[in-house]
């Protein structure tokens, strides 16, 4: 079984639970004045692995479920790694593992200092759910396979990746610096920046990689 798919179902069964039982989702909710007034810091962790609703959660774990598995498989499989990355050299499996939980919990971590900076001193701020970490896996698949067609819902025909992650940081900057939308984009946006900084950071050949197959696609 996946790491991806042990996250998928952790998260669903624990916002399940969650869904009913009000004091415990209050318990694990993030919230930026209980973690630094009252050192409460284990909700920057637990906070991603509850949802607001069925389908906050059904959104999240689909988009993990496609995209971790993915990286995860680029991650820890030598074959797989060497067939996309023919030219850099494979991290092992073990450290695969160990990437792909430094990637998820990482975006975890990365994705509330936003609103830790901003909402300190507010105890009525609260957030939930995966969002932050999830962007993180996208936008690491995303530098990966940058010519990969992506297709959401509501658009039949696929995005290449590169694209889709432009927009993508774009628009959640946007709406972070707009605000009134009861969303945490700065999360989305923090997280999917760690995803994309973390990959450089442990294989600098990813960049070369991603300019390469972009280059490809459009003929150069």
């Amino acid at each position: 079984m996946s790491i991806t798919t042990i996250i998928v179902i952790a998260s669903a069964a624990l916002s399940i639970i969650a869904f009913q039982n009000r004091d415990l989702m209050v318990k694990l909710l993030f919230n930026a004045y209980q973690v630094v007034h009252r050192k409460e810091y284990y909700r920057v962790i637990t906070h991603a692995f509850i949802h607001a609703d069925f389908i906050h959660l059904f959104f999240n774990m689909y988009v993990l479920y496609l995209f971790g598995n993915a990286v995860e498989g680029i991650f820890t499989n030598r074959k797989v790694f060497e067939y996309y990355f023919p030219s850099l050299e494979f991290w092992g499996t073990s450290n695969g593992y160990l990437y792909f939980i430094l990637l998820y919990l990482g975006g975890i971590l990365f994705a509330v200092l936003p609103s830790i900076r901003k909402h300190k001193d507010n105890p009525s701020y609260n957030s939930l759910g995966a969002s932050g970490a999830v962007s993180a896996v996208v936008m690491a698949f995303i530098l990966l396979l940058p010519t990969q067609d992506l297709y959401l819902f509501f658009i039949p025909i696929g995005i290449p990746g590169f694209i889709f992650g432009a927009a993508y940081l774009f628009y959640e900057y946007y709406m972070s610096k707009k605000g009134g939308t009861g969303i945490a984009h700065d999360a989305h946006f923090t997280g999917a920046i760690f995803g994309l900084v973390l990959l450089i950071i442990l294989k600098p050949g990813f960049v070369l990689n991603f300019f390469q197959q972009i280059g490809q696609l459009i003929g150069f």
